[in-house]
């Protein structure tokens, strides 16, 4: 297995990728996540390693701009989490729930439109009307 990628948060709030010698944005770091690419950031400062808070900040990105999925009462529920006798189970739970559900997309959706999906309807070339 590779290293991951690091990416460097600089001072200035700035995230640096390593690997395409370029500054990325906290979109870019949603795209590095949905293609499952392996990575890691790193202050620079103090070489601290933050990837969970870059994480939580495109979450808070995420739940700023598209149709939230975290209700403000699931929020309120972690935060009393974080006051449980261990903790880490409960994020255990809440892991295995979502990887479950996602895992079960993939089939919900075939068996709720057979018929071929919006990508492959993209892909195909509108009919040609002729006027007279």
């Amino acid at each position: 297995m590779s290293e991951p990628r690091v990416i460097k948060k600089y001072p200035n709030r700035r995230l640096y990728d390593t690997i395409e010698s370029r500054y990325i944005t906290l979109a870019d770091v949603q795209r590095l996540v949905l293609e499952k690419v392996d990575f890691v950031v790193v202050d620079k400062k103090n070489n601290a390693e933050i990837t969970r808070s870059i994480l939580l900040q495109v979450i808070a990105e995420q739940e700023q701009h598209a149709d939230p999925i975290l209700t403000q009462e699931f929020m309120i529920q972690v935060i009393r989490a974080h006051g449980v006798p261990n903790p880490s189970q409960v994020g255990g739970y809440l892991e295995q729930c979502i990887k479950q559900f996602l895992s079960q997309q993939g089939p919900v959706r075939e068996r709720a439109n057979p018929g071929p999906n919006a990508e492959t309807m993209a892909q195909r070339p509108l009919p040609t009307v002729r006027m007279r």
